[in-house]
């Protein structure tokens, strides 16, 4: 069975970056990455990567910026009045911050420069602007459990329209 949209798996990665260097591995995290493929759970790129591969397949893969984590964009560096940080933190170039939205979810933000009165912070994620390459195994796929009983009661040789079968 070949992975598809909707199918849920478990892959061993090894991420680096073009000049080699590792920056993430499922071996780090002690186990297999596991998602949903087309569920957003990963970056687009990844997602795109898995499909079509089987379980115990091995592949390589180069994710353009575009297809990880964007470009840099310049909106999202923000200054910030100093007297909005804890009164006992010294801020520093390069020091990473942890920022909050309205709704309660956390952030890294990085400080690219400090003046007299504030701060300027970098909201791009720190992959943002980078090639990543991924070595890829596929160690198991599961169907979702949403397909499995359409599939057992669909007679096989009933055939399915080509736009039924795009999931985009």
């Amino acid at each position: 069975m070949a992975v598809e949209n909707g199918n849920k798996i478990k892959v061993e990665y090894t991420g680096t970056f073009d000049d080699g260097t590792v920056f993430d591995s499922s071996e780090k995290h002690g186990q297999p990455l596991e998602f949903e493929v087309g569920a957003g759970m990963v970056i687009k790129g990844f997602d795109d990567a898995v499909i079509g591969m089987e379980v115990g397949d091995e592949k390589e893969v180069k994710i353009e910026a575009k297809d990880a984590y964007g470009e840099p964009n310049d909106q999202m560096k923000q200054k910030v009045p100093k007297d909005q940080l804890p009164k006992d933190q010294k801020p520093e170039v390069g020091m990473v911050l942890g920022v909050s939205t309205p709704d309660g979810k956390q952030f890294p933000a990085k400080i690219i420069e400090v003046n007299d009165d504030t701060i300027t912070i970098d909201l791009n994620h720190p992959l943002a602007g980078k090639n990543l390459n991924f070595k890829l195994k596929l160690v198991s796929i599961e169907e979702s459990s949403a397909k499995k009983p359409a599939q057992e009661e669909q007679p096989a040789e009933t055939p399915v329209e080509e736009s039924e079968k795009k999931t985009e």
